[in-house]
């Protein structure tokens, strides 16, 4: 299923919060991304109406199985991109925003076969 890369971006995020801290909020969202409370309630809101979040009654959120699939998806290819791109000598900061651009548009294919490469060259 194809979704818009700012889903994408919120799915992560939430991911790599809970990864961190153990939940997450729609506050830590904004603060992570860096985006205003009302713009990550709207969005919160269209990811739980679309069966990719959950909130329960004190705000805590929680991925469902697709909404989890995306930002594992996501944020693997981020961290494979990141790493990758450095290793060739891209520098780390410019690595990490070129992978986050990457991570959206880059086919299952095209991921597949260097994600196979570079564990061939580990």
């Amino acid at each position: 299923m194809k979704i818009q890369e700012s889903a994408e971006n919120y799915l992560e995020a939430i991911l790599m919060i809970q990864r961190e801290k153990g939940n997450c909020r729609s506050i830590d969202v904004a603060q992570f991304l860096g985006f205003s409370k009302p713009s990550v309630s709207r969005a919160m809101s269209l990811l739980r109406e679309n069966g990719y979040v959950v909130m329960d009654n004190i705000g805590l959120l929680t991925l469902t199985e697709s909404g989890r699939e995306i930002a594992e998806r996501i944020f693997e290819r981020h961290q494979l991109l990141t790493e990758w791109l450095i290793r060739l000598g891209v520098s780390p900061e410019t690595a990490q925003a070129d992978a986050c651009r990457i991570e959206h548009v880059i086919s299952v294919e095209s991921f597949d076969h260097i994600k196979k490469h570079i564990s061939q060259t580990d």
